[in-house]
């Protein structure tokens, strides 16, 4: 059984940072371009942060250029993101979400190509 497992998520000040983590078991995602997601209340999902499978290629929302860092550990199993100079714009429940081979522009600027999905772990910027 497939299961990714986000962790890392809780309260920040403005200004601060959190690591998030997606665990995956099942699977093996060396073959897996891997996405963060993103949900507000009352907003839609949107991509984050996307990594692909084999060449390296990221993306990331223009959003969070410059204060998130996504990278995979491939021999963990394992994809982060590294969350800095967190704003209250970036509560929200963070997702991961694995496609096979799916291409990042897809993946993060369409929320397509997602074969697994994780349950969430809420993240919570406030003073």
């Amino acid at each position: 059984q497939v299961q990714l497992v986000e962790s890392g998520g809780g309260l920040a000040r403005p200004g601060g940072s959190l690591r998030l983590s997606c665990a995956a078991s099942g699977i093996t995602l060396d073959y897996f371009t891997i996405g963060w997601f993103r949900q507000a209340p009352g907003k839609e999902r949107e991509g984050v942060s996307c990594i692909s499978s084999a060449d390296g290629v990221i993306e990331y929302a223009d959003s969070v250029k410059g204060r998130f860092t996504i990278s995979r550990d491939n021999a963990k199993n394992t994809v982060y993101l590294q969350m800095n100079n967190l704003k209250p714009g970036d509560t929200a429940v963070y997702y991961c979400g694995a496609g096979m081979f799916t291409p990042v522009q897809n993946m993060c600027r369409r929320n397509v190509g997602v074969d697994y999905w994780g349950k969430g772990t809420l993240v919570t910027v406030s003073s």
